[in-house]
């Protein structure tokens, strides 16, 4: 038998199946192929439940990861996960929680007390200066573009709402003509534009390759994101911060949301003219509120009365 691989070897599960293939038995084949079809969900299964996915007994299961070097099935999904860390932890995380008996008062108690937690460190260890270029970005670019996409697409949806009335062109970058719009739409912006890129883990390359494609045609680039190894911290001019540590979900966006409310809050506050901007808006929106029909007419009976 070959020798278990170091914590160092460079050589991936994929690449050690194929270099046994030809030795493995007709049962190791069919773990194999299921490894190889579902290498993340296999990545977080304990062994018993890998060999009722691929339809063996845990002792061939045991007898698998042996037959590719490994001492057991443990090193061998430890393996497995070391290119998975990010995407993950989550679900291990979730596994480990769901294992505890708890009471649903105590899941909202504790997602709350989460929130909380992660707000508090996020005012904290906000860059007071990051927030200020920020501001003042939005308000000198020509064209606000902002991309998120994934669960940060809900993001970039609130951000647009919050930016909407102070932004005289505002762009949403996630539509439904898919990423190779907003490709297209930032390819063609310069140096008096901005993207506003935001990002958590689970990280997606779409958004990391706007903000990419942004630097390279000038485009100033704004990052709401999580930490500073995140994809996208290095293709920013400016960074904003959130922390979103959470049990239950991969992020907990309440940080995130209130980064995004005081960011639209402050650019108002810098908006000349916000007050007038802001009375325009309720205006036009005014035939849409509940009761204000009534209102005008109670108000135009009172005219013709008067």
């Amino acid at each position: 038998m070959t020798p278990p691989p170091s914590p160092a070897s460079s050589t991936t599960v994929a690449q050690r199946i194929a270099q046994e293939l030809p030795r493995l038995t007709r049962s190791h084949r069919q773990v194999a192929d299921y490894v190889l079809t579902h290498p993340l969900q296999v990545a977080t299964l304990p062994i018993d439940e890998l060999a009722v996915a691929a339809g063996v007994s845990v002792a061939t299961a045991n007898r698998f990861a042996r037959a590719l070097g490994y001492e057991g099935y443990a090193s061998f999904r430890a393996e497995l996960v070391r290119g998975f860390e990010p995407l993950i932890a989550p679900v291990e995380q979730l596994r480990g929680n769901l294992a505890q008996p708890s009471t649903v008062a105590e899941v909202f108690a504790t997602a709350l007390e989460e929130s909380h937690r992660n707000i508090e460190a996020t005012r904290r260890t906000l860059d007071y200066g990051a927030c200020e270029r920020a501001v003042q970005h939005i308000l000198d670019a020509r064209t606000v573009y902002i991309a998120g996409f994934g669960a940060s697409a809900w993001l970039a949806g609130l951000l647009h709402h919050g930016l909407d009335a102070y932004c005289a062109d505002l762009r949403l970058l996630p539509t439904p003509s898919g990423v190779t719009h907003g490709a297209r739409s930032v390819a063609r912006g310069t140096s008096r534009d901005l993207l506003v890129a935001i990002g958590f883990p689970r990280y997606l390359t779409d958004t990391v390759t706007l903000a990419g494609i942004a630097r390279a045609h000038g485009v100033r680039v704004l990052v709401l994101t999580d930490r500073p190894s995140s994809p996208l911290a290095p293709l920013a001019d400016v960074v904003l911060y959130a922390q979103t540590e959470t049990r239950y979900r991969p992020n907990c966006e309440t940080s995130a949301l209130a980064v995004i409310e005081a960011l639209s809050s402050a650019v108002a506050l810098r908006t000349p003219g916000a007050f007038q901007l802001a009375g325009s808006v309720m205006e036009s929106v005014v035939p849409w509120l509940h009761g204000a029909q009534a209102l005008r007419a109670a108000a135009a009976h009172k005219n013709e009365t008067s």
